[in-house]
């Protein structure tokens, strides 16, 4: 079986969805599960909606995680990403449902999701959720990355 035979995504035309679509979201086999590695997709494009007043949201959002047996495939993940351009979702909503949908998607060993928001109302919010594979040494490292967590961001 190639590579690419079961991704329906990469090297088409890019449909954009115009809302929450997890179903897009597609993975591939690690051609490296006998490693421990870390992948990191830096998206500093995303957006979604207050789901209060609609006023748009505007993020960095980080993913940080070790595969096992599945890894997700970059376009289907920036189509699903755009899925939450008009979204309401509060911006601790999203870092855990993007976080839970890679989880169903892939199985990781270990993942982490950051969301970097602008200001607004002169507020920043930063919401940082990880998961470490129960009964794994995984499961004890994201406990270890949550209680000692920080984001390191270039104040003026």
């Amino acid at each position: 079986m190639s590579q690419t035979e079961n991704l329906s995504l990469l090297g088409k035309k890019t449909a954009y969805r115009q809302d929450y679509a997890p179903e897009v979201l597609e993975a591939f086999e690690n051609k490296h599960q006998g490693n421990d590695y870390w992948v990191t997709f830096d998206c500093p494009e995303f957006t979604s909606l207050c789901p209060i007043t609609g006023q748009p949201d505007f993020a960095t959002i980080r993913i940080d995680y070790i595969p096992d047996v599945k890894m997700v495939e970059s376009k289907s993940l920036k189509i699903y990403l755009f899925s939450f351009r008009n979204h309401g979702a509060f911006h601790e909503d999203c870092v855990n449902i993007i976080m839970k949908d890679l989880i169903g998607l892939m199985d990781p060993k270990y993942i982490e999701v950051t969301g970097i928001f602008t200001p607004r109302g002169g507020i920043s919010i930063y919401p940082y959720a990880n998961y470490g594979r129960p009964g794994t040494r995984y499961e004890k490292f994201a406990e270890q990355r949550l209680f000692n967590h920080s984001i390191p961001i270039n104040r003026p």
